[in-house]
């Protein structure tokens, strides 16, 4: 592992990223253009001793980042794919795909939309519906992503195999979000072509689900790009808003966003949630960052 030449590509990348780049005051003491040791430690769910000592080479201690640490900051850092592979040779680790599962690389242009979608839920997800990032309303909105790796990180898989998936969304809709995932997921087989996570996914799902059985049987494809949802919050009730999904150019990764007409009850809701957020809502840990990457609070070192 060189580790040297990591942090030497880990401080160039820091230093090229404008503070305002990421949601960050400038502030009129910055001594360096670009951000500090400690703002990009928090981007990525890391502490700001253990990112220093990385951008050291290691110091006294050899750090050794896990893939899903070097996943954080290669999201944090706005690497392109062909940085962010780099940062994998460096550190030793295997590369991971890059447009799907829970160590996805985002796109940079994903992360640029999800800043400014400040005051609306938003997240970025694979064709999989695997949660990459997250903004702080969303999490508040939705609950915290499970830590889930292999098919559980995917919500229409837990959909199907865990009733917990379903407490957010009122009984009686559930049928029909039903057909809306499987549908979905009957387009992103086919865009995949004969890819071995979706398959083993579906004969999962075929085996332990009768529901999703009938429904892929029916054949029904729809790739989903906007639907309307009722969120069963604990503070704030059931809350009806409409759902937008922007896909990328090859259809793997996707932005969804929820907002609500001007002057509904919805519209309301979501202003309450921006001043509730997450508090006492049984979402633990330290406080989220703006952009919070999907289960990634406390990586592996």
């Amino acid at each position: 592992m060189n580790l040297p030449e990591l942090g030497a590509f880990l401080r160039t990348r820091r230093d090229r990223i404008r503070p305002v780049e990421v949601g960050l005051p400038q502030g009129p003491r910055r001594r360096v253009p670009g951000l500090r040791r400690e703002e990009v430690a928090q981007l990525a769910g890391l502490s700001a001793d253990y990112y220093t000592e990385l951008e050291r080479g290691g110091g006294k201690h050899r750090v050794q980042p896990s893939t899903q640490t070097l996943a954080a900051l290669a999201r944090a850092l706005r690497l392109n794919g062909d940085e962010r592979d780099h940062l994998f040779r460096l550190a030793e680790r295997p590369i991971p795909p890059s447009a799907h599962g829970p160590t996805a690389h985002v796109q940079p242009a994903f992360l640029g939309l999800l800043d400014r979608l400040s005051d609306t839920p938003a997240r970025v997800i694979t064709d999989l519906h695997e949660t990459l990032v997250e903004n702080d309303l969303a999490l508040a909105l939705l609950g915290a992503s499970p830590a889930h790796r292999g098919p559980e990180a995917s919500f229409v898989y837990r959909w199907f195999t865990d009733p917990q998936a379903r407490e957010r969304y009122p009984l009686e809709d559930h049928p029909h979000h039903s057909r809306v995932f499987v549908a979905d997921l009957h387009a992103a087989a086919a865009r995949r072509g004969r890819d071995a996570e979706v398959t083993r996914m579906v004969a999962v799902l075929c085996r332990r689900s009768p529901e999703f059985a009938a429904l892929w049987n029916t054949h029904d494809v729809a790739v989903r790009r906007m639907d309307h949802k009722r969120i069963v919050h604990p503070a704030l009730g059931v809350i009806e808003l409409d759902c937008y999904n922007l896909l990328s150019e090859d259809g793997r990764q996707r932005l969804l966003w929820f907002t609500a007409p001007p002057g509904s009850r919805g519209a309301e809701q979501l202003e309450l949630l921006s001043v509730i957020g997450t508090q006492d809502l049984g979402v633990t840990g330290d406080p989220a960052p703006e952009r919070v990457p999907a289960a990634e609070s406390g990586p592996q070192r």
